[in-house]
Parts: C-alpha cells; sequence; structure tokens
C-alpha cells in the first residue's frame, strides 16, 4: 500500500490562493453574466422586489455596453437604496435619496407605473421620480433617465440632475444641485463664483459652515455678474472646469493626468472625510487623480471632536490626556448638539483651554477684534450657543465656534489659545471610561501578581517535600517592574472655573 507523504505548509499555502483565485475568477465571471444578462428598459408595468439570497447588489437594468446597472443596493445588511453601479468595479455612482431608508425585504418593490418609484405594503412610498414616462432607461455614461416614446424621446427626468455623492465625466454640476457624502456630513455646493465644501456640524436645521472655498482664477474669461449662475463639468481630459455661459472655462483645477489619454471613466466624489477627490478607471482598479486638500490636518475633522492635528505627527487629544487611541476624545453626545448652554437642566460644561492651537479654516469664518483673552473667553461665556473660541495674542482676533469642536490644527505659535466648553455629561463620561479602563488594569495586574506569587510559593513547598520543580532554579520566572497606573491617562481632569 502507498504512503502518503503530509501535505507541507508551502504546498496547502500555494492551494488555498489557487482555491482563492478560482472562486474570484467564478465571481467575477458571474457578475459579468449577470450585468450582460439584465434588461435594457423598464417599461409601464415592471415591478420587482429584492432577492434575499443576493448581495450585494442586485441588477434590475443595464446599459447597451455592459458597464453601468440600476438595481438594489444592499446597504448596512438590512436595508436597501436603488442605485446605479459601475458594473467592473462595484462602484456606486449614483443612488436614489428616500426620505427614510427602506428595508432588504420582500415587502419592499420598486415599479414603475410612468413614475419610478420604492416603496412596501406597510410604509407606502419611500421615493419617486414623479412622471408619467413611457420607459426607463439606462445611457451608458450612467445617466438613468425617463422618457417619454415619442419622436423625440423626451426626457422627464434624469439622475444626472440628482446626484448623490459622485459627479461623472460630462455631466454639468450646476447651482440648484448638490453633492453630499455618503454620511451625510459633507457637502459641494456652488456660490456665485466658486465652488464650496460645506460640514453639517451643528444639526439638520442649522446653517453648514464653509471649510474650502475655490474661487474661478478666470485666467482665460471672467465671472461676469447678471450673466447667469456658474458649472462645473468634469472634463475627460482631467480637469475640472468652471464654465459661465459660454465654452471658455472661467477656472480650471488640472488632475495628475491632465491631457493625458484616458480609455477609462472618470468621476469625482464628496469622500466621508470631507475631502473632494477625483479617480480614473484604469481597466481594473480607480486610481487617485485629484484631492481638493492635500494636507489631512486641513480637513475639517481629520481626528474627531476634541481632536488636535499636528502636520506630521498624526492625531491627538485637545486635553493632552485622554489616549486618543480609544477613537474619543470626550465628543458630546448626539442629543447635546442642539442644547443650550444656558439652559438649566442641560446647559453644564467644564472648561478646557488649550495653548498653541488654531482653526484649519479661520479665513472662511467670522472673528471680531478684541483687546485680551479674557474678553474673548467672556463673549464666549455669555453666548448660550458657542461652543469655544480660538484667540490670537498677536493680532487680538477672537474666532467664535457655534458649532460642537471639531479638530483643532496644532501650532507652534503658543500665543494662539483656545477656550472650549465640554459638555458635563459627555466628560464625565469619558473620565468613568479611562477610570474603568485604569481599574481594569490595575486589577489585572494584581490578579497576574498573585497568581506568580502563589505559583513561586507551590514550587518552594514542592521543593522542601523533595518533589522536583516544574522549572530549574536558574530559569525561574522573575517578576518585573510594577508598571505606574498614575499617567496622565488615568488622572483627573483638573475642571476650570466658569
Amino acid at each position: 500500500m502507498a504512503i502518503r507523504k503530509p501535505i507541507n505548509s508551502v504546498t496547502r499555502c500555494l492551494l488555498t490562493q489557487l482555491l482563492y483565485s478560482t472562486v474570484c475568477v467564478l465571481f467575477s465571471a458571474t457578475g459579468v453574466r449577470v450585468g450582460a444578462t439584465v434588461t435594457r428598459e423598464l417599461h409601464r408595468g415592471f415591478t420587482a422586489t429584492p432577492d434575499p439570497s443576493i448581495s450585494p447588489f442586485q441588477a434590475l437594468l443595464g446599459d447597451s455596453t455592459g458597464n453601468y446597472s440600476m438595481g438594489f443596493l444592499r446597504v448596512n445588511r438590512v436595508q436597501l437604496a436603488l442605485a446605479v453601479v459601475h458594473v467592473p468595479s462595484s462602484e456606486p455612482l449614483w443612488v436614489a435619496n428616500p426620505t427614510r431608508p427602506a428595508r432588504w425585504s420582500d415587502q419592499t418593490r420598486v415599479f414603475f407605473n410612468g413614475s419610478l418609484v420604492i416603496s412596501d405594503r406597510k410604509t407606502g412610498v419611500f421615493w419617486s421620480t414623479e412622471t408619467s414616462g413611457d420607459r426607463v432607461w439606462l445611457s451608458n455614461t450612467s445617466n438613468l433617465q425617463i422618457q417619454k416614446l415619442d419622436d423625440s424621446h423626451s426626457v422627464l427626468w434624469e439622475s444626472f440632475s440628482f446626484p448623490s455623492d459622485t459627479l461623472v465625466e460630462n455631466q454639468n454640476f450646476t447651482s440648484a444641485m448638490t453633492l453630499v457624502s455618503s454620511n451625510g456630513l459633507y457637502s459641494v455646493r456652488l456660490g456665485p463664483d466658486f465652488i464650496g465644501l460645506y460640514a453639517k456640524f451643528n444639526g439638520e436645521y442649522e446653517p453648514d459652515q464653509i471649510y474650502l472655498r475655490h474661487k474661478a482664477l478666470e485666467a482665460k474669461a471672467e465671472v461676469i455678474e447678471g450673466q447667469g449662475p456658474i458649472y462645473i463639468i468634469l472634463s475627460s481630459d482631467g480637469y475640472l472646469g468652471m464654465y459661465q455661459n459660454g465654452s471658455v472655462p472661467v477656472d480650471v483645477q488640472s488632475f495628475s493626468t491632465f491631457q493625458q489619454t484616458r480609455s477609462g471613466a472618470r468621476w469625482v466624489r464628496i469622500e466621508p472625510d470631507g475631502n473632494l477627490k477625483g479617480y480614473y478607471w484604469t481597466g481594473s482598479d480607480w486610481v487617485l487623480d485629484y484631492e481638493a486638500i492635500s494636507d489631512p490636518c486641513e480637513l475639517p475633522s481629520p481626528c474627531g471632536s476634541y481632536g488636535l492635528c499636528q502636520p506630521g505627527l498624526g492625531c491627538s487629544c485637545l486635553d493632552n490626556r485622554s489616549d486618543y487611541n480609544s477613537g474619543r476624545c470626550g465628543s458630546p453626545e448626539k442629543d447635546s448638539f442642539s442644547g443650550d448652554f444656558c439652559d438649566a437642566n442641560e446647559g453644564k460644561y467644564w472648561v478646557l483651554r488649550r495653548k498653541g492651537v488654531e482653526l484649519p479654516y479661520k479665513e472662511l469664518m467670522g472673528y471680531e477684534k478684541m483687546d485680551s483673552l479674557a474678553q474673548c473667553e467672556k463673549s464666549c461665556e455669555e453666548n448660550c450657543t458657542c461652543w469655544g473660541a480660538v484667540y490670537s495674542n498677536s493680532s487680538g482676533f477672537c474666532y467664535t465656534i457655534d458649532y460642537p469642536i471639531q479638530t483643532l490644527l496644532g501650532v507652534g505659535d503658543v500665543t494662539k489659545v483656545g477656550y472650549f466648553k465640554v459638555r458635563a455629561g459627555a466628560g464625565k463620561k469619558g473620565l468613568e471610561v479611562g477610570y474603568g479602563v485604569g481599574i481594569g488594569f490595575l486589577c489585572g495586574a494584581v490578579l497576574v501578581f498573585g497568581v506568580v506569587v502563589g505559583f513561586g510559593l507551590y514550587r518552594v513547598r514542592s521543593r522542601k517535600r523533595g518533589v522536583g520543580g516544574y522549572m530549574d532554579e536558574d530559569n525561574g520566572v522573575v517578576v518585573g517592574p510594577y508598571k505606574n497606573l498614575g499617567s496622565a491617562s488615568f488622572r483627573s481632569i483638573e475642571l476650570c472655573e466658569r
């Protein structure tokens, strides 16, 4: 009988890689077949429900090239969105924006009765194009359209007029449109002569904070007041052009591949971190080609609430005590965002001060010139909606912050001082977490120490009874120095008086 040789680790690794590659190829091939067999247009009477066995995308409609498809996109495992995706990469380029999320359930359906509608039997309509068309059609540029079947195939509605977070090449973006990041925190809008990036830091009904304004350079043409609004187009030549009633751009933002021949698609997207980035398709991957903000510390909140970003050093916490690795720097609870600091029940707070800080986009914020730091702090203290202030002793400029404190920029100038209000509940919770972690470490250390001491006593007694020890005397366990738990991470934070 032949003796089977055991499979060594190298052979097992090679077999695993081969199996993985085979599965990937089969999956890709299956995705191509699905994309190639979906219908090219939807007519009145069409209806579909999500298939529970499919994840993450169920195709319903495809374009003539097979590059784009419209269908059900699974979100957060249990929710459903109607989306247009780039088939080769499964990247969503457009997502319908319902007033509330729909469920991935056989109760949810999409149908076309002249309008394209998402609804379920219990909740009713989630989203609708509110049209009276004859067919749904997807162009080879990813533009989803509702058309009339007349001689001109007139377009009643199109997704290009209602972008989500992405702008594809040759798609007009006007002052009536908004790009919104997938997390809903950041947006792109056009002003009279600029592209603006905005953050929603202070609740749904408060004004957004602008953190980047790119004004038209007007190198080749000028923006003329009263001649109509500006619009932007992502050119296939690799630039984002700003226009006003003409073919000559009033501004050009060049990408890394500017005027280079590229056969793949392009798009720009407002990312969940607030940056506006551009990409191009190589045939196998999306490659970063442009970013509006190159320095991470200049993003609206790269280190989160009450964080500190220092160029080249990364993130830390403003209080210089909390451990940033926990992912939390004493950020306030969500329900306190719209609170009133003068409210008797919810207005309790403590004050955090920090030298050598400034706002990353202070040139876009309002300020007042004041005689002293004390005056600047007092103006914020007496303002019920003020979350903090940053003062420059050299210029006398006082910048007040009327939204929950985000990431501050660390600078070497100690004459720039920050004054920040921290909700009493949020600070207390952060301290409780730190205290709990400290107690946990302490108990763990005591337990380990007890085990080691007990084992040592057992070995000594065993030797006295003539029983051989588990270890030689020269190789015994040595207890190292006790870890100091009195570090800044576990000390109570000194509260400043109001």
